[in-house]
């Protein structure tokens, strides 16, 4: 499909006629300007409020009430909690790899070896 040629504009002495014209040929041949886009807003009018007024009680629940549960409130408990858990295991049973414990290992080892310090008994 071939692009469309560009179409020159009349000069037209007033601006506003000016505008429209270009507007219209525009229009004509499918492209439009950033300038020329209808304003957006957030909410409509012909929509409900989305504001709910404060009525006093924590989370819009009366003392008394029982708060009513929603469906994703239980896989979330179970996953952040049950995700904590296992972080914790896994922190608790991670190998030590810190230089100290690299270092403490290798001038033992090289001290048995030159004969300083002698050999554990029960070595595994």
């Amino acid at each position: 499909m071939p692009l469309p040629r560009p179409v020159a504009l009349p000069r037209v002495a007033n601006s506003i006629s000016s505008q429209s014209s270009a507007l219209a040929i525009s229009q004509r041949i499918g492209v439009r300007a950033f300038s020329q886009s209808t304003e957006r807003k957030a909410a409509d009018h012909a929509h409900e409020d989305h504001y709910d007024p404060p009525s006093g009680w924590l989370f819009g629940v009366k003392p008394g009430e029982k708060a009513e549960k929603e469906g994703w409130e239980t896989v979330w408990i179970w996953g952040f909690f049950g995700s904590l858990g296992l972080g914790v295991v896994a922190y608790a049973f991670k190998p030590d790899t810190s230089i100290q414990t690299w270092a403490l290992e290798e001038a033992r080892r090289r001290l048995e070896v030159e004969g300083i310090l002698k050999e554990p008994e029960n070595k595994s």
